[in-house]
């Protein structure tokens, strides 16, 4: 067991707030979190040593997990239970809204699809940042995966090749080139990474990760995992010839049999290209 998995469950048992099937929840989701924790490359963590910068990785992780919104709020109470019997509990919003997650449910009730702004981009100084982004933009990667990408490895002739150790749940995946200013990004990417990643050789992942949110911060971009969202419009918009629900489009309900498996079809590629092995959450980028 992990130091810090023990510490949590001794804080468990010395303060055994609520029901039975509270305290057992509330246990459960605490050792979750310690082991995301550990994944994210904090690896050294005490129950003592709890700041924003982890709160921010976790409400990141869990925004690209496209969890419901029920799951993120008990992950929320929990760590906030936490934060206050370690005396901190100001490190954390009391309010849900402060992390945008609301309204999120499992189909979507409106877009989050962000479009990456020139002008924002502008305020970024980090060039590799800025990067970042921008391949967020362009092939719907998760932060971790625009981070990590290494243009030697991942770009091919026809589709870039993301390595199974930077994503969510360790599944690699491909997503195709398909225009030039996609091939032109590509080319700034490899000129600034010459041979590695897009982390300055001053900084390991977790002070880039940082770097990136902080500088992500100070520009105004809000929910960059939104870009994402965008992506998979586009996307669905060019494999079927019309706009998705939450673009704007026709519902399913709306739509004939050929366009019906036209939808199906374009679901399932904008799945595997986000990295998601279920054709259902793509409910959450495009709606119904």
């Amino acid at each position: 067991m992990k130091d810090l998995n023990y510490q949590l469950m001794k804080l468990c048992r010395a303060n055994r707030d609520g029901s039975y099937s509270t305290q057992a929840t509330r246990s459960r989701i605490l050792d979750l979190i310690a082991n995301q924790l550990h994944e994210l490359g904090y690896k050294h963590m005490q129950a003592r040593s709890l700041k924003p910068k982890h709160v921010d990785a976790l409400v990141s992780l869990w925004k690209d997990q496209t969890i419901g919104v029920g799951t993120f709020k008990n992950r929320l109470s929990a760590l906030r239970w936490w934060a206050n019997k370690v005396g901190k509990a100001d490190i954390i919003a009391k309010n849900n809204n402060a992390y945008d997650i609301g309204n999120r449910s499992y189909v979507g009730a409106e877009s989050r699809a962000r479009v990456l702004d020139e002008k924002q981009l502008a305020r970024v100084s980090d060039e590799y940042v800025r990067l970042s982004l921008r391949l967020q933009s362009a092939f719907g990667l998760r932060r971790e995966e625009a981070i990590k990408f290494s243009p030697n490895y991942a770009i091919k002739d026809d589709h870039i090749k993301l390595k199974a150790s930077w994503t969510k749940g360790g599944r690699a995946r491909t997503v195709p080139i398909r225009t030039d200013a996609q091939r032109r990004l590509l080319e700034d990417v490899r000129n600034l990474a010459k041979g590695g990643a897009l982390i300055p050789p001053e900084r390991n992942y977790i002070e880039q990760r940082n770097r990136y949110d902080g500088q992500v911060r100070t520009a105004g971009i809000k929910n960059p995992h939104g870009l994402r969202h965008a992506y998979a419009q586009r996307r669905y918009e060019e494999l079927t010839g019309w706009k998705s629900p939450l673009a704007g489009g026709p519902a399913t309900k709306s739509r004939t049999k050929d366009q019906r498996a036209c939808d199906k079809g374009a679901r399932e590629t904008i799945s595997r290209e986000l990295g998601h092995s279920r054709e259902q959450i793509s409910a959450t980028y495009l709606g119904r």
